[in-house]
């Protein structure tokens, strides 16, 4: 079994929401407003997916820029963007831990009043997974092991703080290549607001896990698994009316409950749901 590591997931897209408490006030903040960075997880049917975290990078968009005098896409001028690294080194995150309503801070930055054009995350090449006892290693396309940039355009004002979420969808990003078995990252994330839209709720029994639970709303689909104690939280939904697919282990009904109401800025919580045996 390995114990160390290397190299991190990429890709995400973003979106961002600001709440100011009294200790983050402008003068706390020298003017400045803060950004902290969480991970969180759609799992996927593994025991363990472990990839470790080194940074997040951040360009702000410089507005003294004329278009017509630039050279295109500054990706790789790292001059023109601000590395945030976790506790200041890499760190290895077992990915399936953030579940349910769990999340891990990646780091927290104050940046100056303006807009954030770009952010990356940076990956490696030595990520595995865990399934029935037997690791295999994640294999990561080159291309991406820079990060892969997304495009945000998030106006950042002075004194307030932005909780960004970044959740990583480990069913859709772990791909098996064909006839070779090679198991291969290709992440697909997204990233919303703390405090934006969502569904959450509790899954009972214990014994259905693992159980799936998936938010649809015509070809739109978010799909997490409960915790060990069945709680599931979806988040960064836009508002709507939504089906809940819930798919547990095979000695369980899979369970559809249609017309779930989503309004912006809310969670929508539904009532403890019980399946049965079949």
């Amino acid at each position: 079994m390995k114990k160390y590591i290397s190299y991190f997931l990429t890709a995400l897209t973003v979106i961002f929401a600001a709440s100011c408490t009294s200790d983050d006030s402008p003068g706390n903040l020298d003017g400045k407003a803060r950004v902290n960075f969480y991970l969180v997880d759609a799992p996927g049917d593994f025991d363990e997916v472990w990839v470790e975290v080194l940074a997040v990078r951040v360009k702000m968009d410089d507005n003294s820029m004329d278009d017509d005098n630039s050279q295109g896409d500054d990706d790789d001028n790292y001059d023109s963007w601000q590395e945030i690294s976790y506790e200041g080194e890499s760190q290895m995150v077992n990915l399936l831990d953030l579940t349910g309503a769990n999340s891990l801070l990646l780091g927290t930055e104050d940046f100056e009043e303006g807009e954030i054009d770009q952010i990356r995350l940076i990956l490696g090449t030595n990520n595995y997974v865990v399934k029935d006892g037997v690791e295999s290693d994640l294999k990561t396309p080159s291309a991406q092991q820079s990060g892969l940039k997304i495009k945000i355009d998030q106006e950042l004002e002075a004194g307030q703080t932005y909780d960004l979420i970044i959740d990583f969808d480990v069913a859709k990003s772990i791909v098996v290549a064909g006839n070779s078995g090679n198991i291969n990252l290709k992440p697909v994330l997204r990233a919303y607001l703390q405090e934006a839209a969502g569904i959450s709720g509790q899954i009972l029994p214990i014994e259905a896990q693992m159980i799936e639970v998936t938010a649809v709303d015509g070809d739109d689909n978010y799909t997490t698994y409960v915790d060990e104690n069945g709680n599931f939280k979806i988040q960064g939904l836009d508002s709507g009316t939504y089906s809940l697919v819930i798919t547990p282990n095979e000695l369980y009904a899979p369970v559809q409950i249609d017309g779930i109401l989503v309004v912006d800025g809310e969670m929508t919580v539904v009532d403890p749901i019980i399946l049965d045996l079949l």
